[in-house]
Order: C-alpha cells, then structure tokens, then sequence
C-alpha cells in the first residue's frame, strides 16, 4: 500500500514537470514569433497572449492549449507549494520571505495565464487585457500609483537576479546532475545562462516602464513583455538587438524544459 506522503509527492513531481513544460513552449513560441518578425516572416512581438493564440491556430490547437492550461494550472501549484510549504527551505528570514512570496506571486500570475487558456477554448475571448488597462485600473484606487511603482522596483529586482543567477550558473543547484551526461550539463548550463540573462533583461525594461507609468501618473506609459519586445524593436540596430532577445527567450523556453526534466521537485 503506497504511503499517502508519497502519492502526494508523486502529484507534486507531475505537476511541477508538466508546469515547466507548458511555461517552456509559451516562451520558446513568444521567441519564435519575434524572431519572424524579424526576418519579415509574418511574426509579432507580443507576450503570453499572443503566443497563446498563434498555438490555438496550428493543427489540433484546441488540445494544445488544453495541454497548455493543465500544464500552467500545474505551474501554479507548483509555485504555491514551494511558497507555503517551503519546499526549498527558503526559511522565514526576510530574503526567505521575499523568495517565496514571489513563488505565490508568479503562481497566481500563470494561473491568470491558464485562465486565459480556458477563456480561449470557451470563445469568451481569451484576453484579460493589457498592462496599460490593469496598469489605469490598479492606478484608479487609493495608493494605486505607489503600488504600481513598488510593482515596477519588484520587476526591477526579479530582472536582477535573473542575471545574476544566469551569470553564477546558481540555478545548477536546483538539478539531478547525476542524471546527466558531461554533454547534456554543458549544453544546459550555456543555454539557461543565455535565457535567464535575456528574461532578466526584458524584466528590467518591463520596469522600467512601469516605474514611468507611476511617475507620469499616465498608464499608457506601462507596458507587458510584448511591449519592451517592440520596445527593443524601436531602437538603433533594433531587428539585431531584438533577434538576440528573440534567441534568448528561446533559450529560456529550453532552460524551462531542462527543469521540467532535471528539476528536483522534491516538495
């Protein structure tokens, strides 16, 4: 008779590798849709929304996205338990804190995702709005300007240990080295270093016009990941810069799905 402990462990373990999967295929399609319309091939610089409805128009669109929804609604509990129950032993210190409410944080944000997901296969649109339209919503209620200031500083410092855990190679911690060859551990550490430092990056812009939004008091100012993508876009040399954020987002997708088989998940 299996001990309960370990059936739960089991859901944990599935949860988390199909949520890592689904988060993988949503960033390598936002890459690869940028990186057409660089090269002119009818692609778009948009965020999850976008990659979302490009997916429900290939062939069987309607199971991938509902392979995609399960797999975020996964992602979210994932994220949930690594921040009540503390499965990686962040600790209650502040940073510990911090840490995992930025795990509850980004759960509820892919579960916003996976509802979009939902919306879609419902045809009750699919869209929750953009970040100008939830920017003026939140900057409507009392204290909304500062919250959406201190949103931007939170951005600002998830883009900066995005970079910094790209640069120390911190994430290799997280994996079952022992169930890799010498071959796949290099190829994986090169390309997570490439995609956390261009998450980061885009992290950093998507700041930095939030912060804006809040000093201007004008929402239009604010801007998703879609946004800072034709951000980079509207720059000198801007289809090369946005062509390396392009490949380093794809790069992130593949991080995302070396975690989905690496990862140690253990809750």
């Amino acid at each position: 008779m299996d001990h309960p402990r370990g059936n739960t462990q089991r859901l944990v373990t599935i949860a988390a590798r199909c949520g890592y999967t689904a988060k993988g295929m949503i960033y390598i399609t936002i890459g690869w849709l940028s990186m057409m319309a660089v090269l002119g091939m009818g692609g778009s610089n948009g965020g999850s929304s976008a990659a979302i409805n490009k997916l429900a128009t290939q062939p069987f669109g309607s199971v991938l996205i509902t392979l995609l929804a399960i797999g975020l609604f996964g992602y979210t509990a994932w994220r949930l338990v690594q921040a009540i129950f503390d499965a990686e032993q962040k600790g209650r210190g502040w940073k510990g804190i911090l840490t995992r409410l930025g795990y509850a944080l980004s759960g509820l944000i892919y579960a916003g995702i996976a509802i979009n997901c939902v919306e879609l296969l419902l045809d009750s649109g699919g869209s929750s709005g953009s970040t100008a339209s939830h920017t003026r919503e939140i900057m409507s209620h009392p204290g909304g300007i500062v919250a959406i200031f201190l949103i931007g500083l939170g951005f600002l410092g998830v883009g900066l240990r995005q970079i910094w855990r790209g640069w120390q190679h911190s994430y290799e911690k997280n994996w079952h080295l022992n169930e890799m060859t010498r071959m796949q551990r290099l190829i994986a550490a090169n390309v997570s270093r490439v995609g956390l430092i261009a998450r980061g990056v885009v992290f950093m812009i998507v700041a930095l016009f939030l912060c804006l939004a809040a000093i201007n008091t004008d929402p239009s100012d604010a801007r998703g990941l879609g946004g800072a993508l034709a951000a980079v876009a509207e720059q000198p040399f801007g289809p090369w810069l946005l062509g390396l954020v392009a490949m380093g987002l794809m790069a992130y997708g593949s991080y995302c799905l070396v975690n989905a088989r690496f990862r140690n998940v253990d809750a």
